[in-house]
C-alpha cells in the first residue's frame, strides 16, 4: 500500500495531441500515464470501421502514440491505461505487441473485455432520450457498456505495464490506479467519491491546464502552443495536487479547475459512474503553488444498480453544401441563396438545415449581428435514408455559381454516413468483464 500516486493524463479525446503524453511520460516521474480517448459517438464510428474491416476498430492514433510512448514507459516504469482498445481492444492489444516486437521491446498487455453487450440487446430496451423501445430508431450497430473499476482491477493486479480497454467510464481509468495502488476498499463511497472528482478533473486533458478555459481578452493563458497536460498526486485520504510538467505552457488554478470541475455536469451532487454516486458539491481547491492546485472534499453514495449503455444505430445520410458572398449585400444575397435551395430540396429530406455563418450559425437568427456583414458564408445540410440523395444539397449549392444569386464563391460539397447515439440502462449482473494477457 502506497501513501501517494501519481497519474498523469496524457490525452483527453481522440483527436488530441501527441507530445504532451511523450513530455508527461519522460518529464513526469508518473506511475500511471492515462489516455483517455472515447466518447459515444467515437466508438459507434469504431463499430462501424470493425464491421468493414474485424482487424480495425481500434482508436485510428493508436499506432502514432504507442511509436512514441512504448520505449518512454519502459524506460520510466511507468504503466499505461486506455480506452484506446475502442470497438476492438484485441486487435489493439496485437496491433502494441507488434510494435514492440519492431522495436525490441518486452512488454505485457492486459486487454479488458465485457463492454460490448450488442448481442444481448432485443430491441424492447427503453431509450433514456426518447422514451421509446430502441428498434424504433432503425439498424442498430453497436452497444458498449461504460465499465468501472471492477473491471480494471484484475488488470491491474496482473503485472501488464499495458492495459487497454474498450468503453471504460473516464473517470474510472483513473479511479482503479487509485483503489489499487492506496489499498482503497471498494465499497468505501466517500472515498470512491473523492477519487471521481479528481478523475473527472484529469479526463479532458489540456481543458484543466488551461485550453478550453482560454479568451485572450478575459482570461489570457501563456504558451498555448505547448499546452502541457495534468498529473496528479493523490494522496490517502482522497485529497490530490494537480499540477502540470514545468516549462509546458499553459495553467493550473482554482479557475481552470473549477471551469473543469462543472464540465458536463447536471446534477453536482449526484454525477453518476459505475462505480459511485459522486458529490461534487464539496469540492474545495486551494492554490498551493505555481500551477499547483490541491483539491479536497467531494464524496459519494453507493454505485447504481445499472450501467448505462451508449447505443449506436445507422440514423442515414447528411448531404452539405457552403459558398460565400462577400462585398455589398453580401447577407442579403446569401439569404436569397438560401431561399432558392429550400423552396428547390427542402421537401426531399428528413431534416434539413440553413445555416449563414458569421450570422446564426450558432445562436440562430435571434442573436444574429444587427449591421451587415462584409461576407457572409452560406451552409446547407439535410439528412435522408436514402443514399442517392444525399449529394443533391451540395449539387444544388454548387449550382448557384451560375444560376444567381451574384457573386458566389468558395463552394464545397460533402456527403457523410451518420451514426446515431442513445442510451440506455442495463443490470450490473448481465455484465461479465474478463481480461486476457498478450506477451
Amino acid at each position: 500500500m502506497k501513501e501517494k500516486i501519481r497519474i498523469g493524463c496524457g490525452a483527453g479525446f481522440s483527436g488530441d495531441r501527441i507530445e504532451p503524453a511523450l513530455i508527461l511520460t519522460e518529464k513526469g516521474n508518473l506511475d500511471y500515464l492515462v489516455l483517455e480517448c472515447l466518447a459515444e459517438r467515437t466508438i459507434a464510428l469504431a463499430q462501424k470501421r470493425k464491421q468493414h474491416d474485424p482487424s480495425l476498430g481500434y482508436d485510428p492514433l493508436l499506432e502514432r502514440r504507442m511509436e512514441g510512448l512504448l520505449p518512454l514507459l519502459v524506460k520510466n516504469k511507468t504503466r499505461l491505461i486506455t480506452n484506446m482498445g475502442a470497438a476492438n481492444p484485441m486487435a489493439a492489444a496485437v496491433k502494441i505487441q507488434d510494435i514492440a516486437k519492431k522495436k525490441n521491446i518486452q512488454i505485457k498487455v492486459a486487454v479488458v473485455l465485457g463492454d460490448d453487450v450488442f448481442d444481448q440487446l432485443h430491441g424492447e430496451e427503453i431509450s433514456l432520450e426518447g422514451g421509446k423501445p430502441i428498434k424504433s430508431y432503425g439498424n442498430l450497430i453497436s452497444a458498449n457498456a461504460y465499465l468501472g473499476i471492477h473491471a480494471l482491477m484484475p488488470a491491474l493486479q496482473s503485472d501488464a505495464q499495458v492495459i487497454i480497454t474498450g468503453r471504460v467510464a473516464d473517470p474510472s481509468l483513473f479511479l482503479a490506479p487509485m483503489v489499487y495502488e492506496l489499498g482503497w476498499d471498494p465499497q468505501d463511497f466517500d472515498l470512491l467519491g473523492k477519487g471521481t472528482v479528481i478523475g473527472h478533473l484529469l479526463e479532458c486533458a489540456g481543458q484543466i491546464t488551461g485550453g478550453y478555459f482560454a479568451d485572450p481578452v478575459t482570461k489570457p493563458v501563456n504558451g498555448m502552443e505547448n499546452l502541457g497536460h495534468p498529473y496528479v498526486d493523490v494522496f490517502q485520504d482522497g485529497s490530490g495536487i494537480i499540477s502540470k510538467v514545468e516549462g509546458t505552457g499553459g495553467q493550473v488554478t482554482i479557475r481552470t479547475a473549477k471551469e473543469q470541475l462543472l464540465y458536463e455536469v447536471i446534477d453536482p451532487q449526484k454525477y453518476f459512474t459505475p462505480d459511485v454516486v459522486a458529490n461534487f458539491s464539496t469540492v474545495r481547491f486551494e492554490q498551493v503553488g505555481t500551477d499547483k492546485v490541491k483539491v479536497s472534499g467531494g464524496g459519494g453514495l453507493a454505485r447504481p444498480d445499472a450501467f448505462k449503455v451508449s447505443v449506436g444505430y445507422q440514423a442515414g445520410y447528411i448531404g452539405e453544401g457552403e459558398i460565400s458572398y462577400a462585398g455589398a449585400h453580401a447577407k442579403e444575397r446569401a439569404m436569397l441563396a438560401g431561399e432558392i435551395i429550400q423552396k428547390r430540396i427542402r421537401h426531399l429530406y428528413d431534416e434539413f438545415r440553413i445555416d449563414y455563418i458569421g450570422l446564426t450559425a450558432l445562436h440562430g437568427p435571434q442573436f444574429s449581428a444587427k449591421s451587415n456583414p462584409y461576407e457572409v458564408r452560406l451552409r446547407v445540410a439535410g439528412r435522408t435514408g436514402d443514399k442517392e440523395k444525399a449529394p443533391w444539397v451540395g449539387e444544388e449549392v454548387e449550382a448557384l455559381y451560375t444560376n444567381g444569386p451574384a457573386g458566389g464563391g468558395g463552394a464545397r460539397k460533402n456527403v457523410q454516413e451518420v451514426v446515431g447515439v442513445i442510451s440506455i440502462l442495463m443490470d450490473r449482473d448481465n455484465l461479465k468483464p474478463e481480461i486476457q494477457i498478450l506477451g
